[in-house]
């Protein structure tokens, strides 16, 4: 069981860095205003989501202690990510603030996963 939670968490590691490398490529482009989510960006949170959810179902099979403040925090702030990200997607400029706040979550995000202990 240990083998595929970490498998999941690799997973879900390459689905903050796709989130996070498609922000940060487009940081120049906010500085000029012409900023967009890049399919990257969606693709990242949805794997974020998908290896979250089987993470928790198997840290709780095989009787780890889950703290579900702490995930339902992340569950929160990724949904507001993914709901921001999709309905914005096929626009070729987002708003400075909008994209910030993707931004701004994301990093929360992986703050509170390896701080929050």
């Amino acid at each position: 069981m240990d083998v595929l939670i970490h498998l999941f968490v690799g997973l879900h590691i390459v689905g903050i860095a796709a989130l996070l490398g498609g922000f940060l490529t487009q940081m120049k482009a906010m500085g000029q205003g012409t900023a967009r989510f890049v399919p990257g960006m969606l693709h990242g949170a949805l794997t974020m989501l998908v290896t979250g959810v089987v993470l928790v179902g198997l840290n709780q099979a095989d009787d780890h202690h889950v703290n579900n403040i702490k995930i339902g925090v992340k569950l929160a702030l990724l949904i507001v990510i993914l709901g921001l990200v999709y309905v914005k997607r096929d626009e070729e400029r987002v708003d400075k603030g909008l994209f910030g706040l993707v931004g701004l979550l994301t990093a929360a995000n992986i703050f509170i996963a390896v701080l929050w202990t």
